[in-house]
C-alpha cells in the first residue's frame, strides 16, 4: 500500500499558525520561527499539508507534477503576488495517500495547485522549494470528530518520510480584527487570551476530547473559531500524536486582537 514510498525513522508533525500572507514576504518573528522550526526537524522527503484555504464537498488531493501557486487573496501589495513557490508536486505520495484512506474514498485533483496556506509558510521551511508538496482539503460539510478520525489513517505516512503540516490559526476571527494594530504590539481580546490558554492546555494535556467538541467551550471559543476552516488543521495535527510523542509550543503570540499564531510540533521521543 506504501509500496512507493521509503521506509524512514518517524516524521514530526506541524500545525503552523499562518496568519496574513504577508508573512510570506515580511521579516518578523514568525517568520523566525518557521525557519527554525525548518532547520530544526529532519528534512522530509515529501510533504502533505493541510490547508484552511482549500475546502471542497468530499476530501482531494492534489496530484499535479508541477503545482501552481495559488495567489488567493486580495487587496495586498503587487510584491505579494508576484511570489512563487515551484516546489514540485507528487503524484505518488498523492496516490499513496488515496490508497491509505479507506473511509472515505478520497479524489485525485489534477488542476489545483498551492495555496497561501501552504506555500506561504513552506516557503520558510524549505525555501529551495526543492520539497515535494501535496494538499490534502477539507470537506466543509463533515463534522471534527470525523476530520479526527479522518486524519488518523495517515499516520503511517510519519514513517514513509511524509512531514504532515496542518496550516491555519488557533484563534481566528476576522471580523473582529483591530487592522489598526497590525505591525504594533502583540495583544489579544480578553476572549482571545482565554480561548488560546485553554486550547493550549488541552493540547499539552492531550485532551482532545473538548478540542474536538469546542462548540462546547463557552463563548471564548464560539467567538474564536466563528467558522472552523482555520482550526480544523490543528484536530488534523493532533490525530497523528502518539503516546510517546512530545509536544511544545512556539509562535505564542496573539496579532491584531483576534488572531493567535500559535504553532504545534509533534516530535517522536
Amino acid at each position: 500500500m506504501t509500496g512507493t514510498l521509503r521506509n524512514t525513522g518517524k516524521m514530526p508533525v506541524l500545525f503552523l499558525g499562518h496568519g496574513s500572507p504577508m508573512n510570506a514576504i515580511e521579516e518578523n518573528e514568525f517568520v523566525d520561527g518557521f525557519r527554525k522550526i525548518g532547520k530544526e526537524i529532519v528534512k522530509p522527503d515529501a510533504v502533505l499539508c493541510i490547508s484552511a484555504h482549500w475546502e471542497t464537498r468530499g476530501t482531494f488531493v492534489t496530484s499535479t507534477s508541477k503545482p501552481s501557486t495559488i495567489h488567493d487573496f486580495g487587496g495586498f501589495p503587487r510584491k505579494l503576488y508576484e511570489v512563487q513557490y515551484p516546489a514540485p508536486g507528487s503524484p505518488a505520495l498523492a496516490e499513496e495517500t488515496k490508497s491509505l484512506i479507506t473511509e472515505p474514498k478520497i479524489g485525485l485533483d489534477q488542476n489545483r495547485g498551492l495555496d497561501h496556506g501552504a506555500w506561504s509558510v513552506i516557503k520558510h521551511l524549505y525555501p529551495d522549494a526543492d520539497v515535494p508538496v501535496i494538499q490534502m482539503s477539507i470537506d466543509f460539510t463533515k463534522t471534527p470528530q470525523y476530520h479526527y478520525e479522518l486524519a488518523k489513517q495517515l499516520s503511517v505516512l510519519r514513517n514513509k518520510g511524509v512531514l504532515i503540516i496542518g496550516s491555519g490559526n488557533m484563534v481566528h476571527n476576522l471580523g473582529m480584527v483591530a487592522w489598526e494594530s497590525l505591525g504594533g504590539k502583540p495583544f489579544a481580546y480578553d476572549w482571545a487570551i482565554e480561548a488560546n490558554e485553554k486550547m493550549k492546555n488541552y493540547i499539552l494535556s492531550d485532551d482532545h476530547n473538548n478540542l474536538i467538541n469546542y462548540k462546547s467551550q463557552g463563548k471564548s471559543f464560539e467567538l474564536a473559531v466563528p467558522t472552523p476552516e482555520h482550526y480544523l488543521p490543528l484536530i488534523y495535527a493532533l490525530a497523528l500524536k502518539d503516546k510517546n510523542d512530545r509536544i511544545s509550543l512556539f509562535n505564542d503570540k496573539p496579532v491584531a486582537g483576534s488572531l493567535t499564531m500559535t504553532s504545534v510540533v509533534i516530535q517522536p521521543e
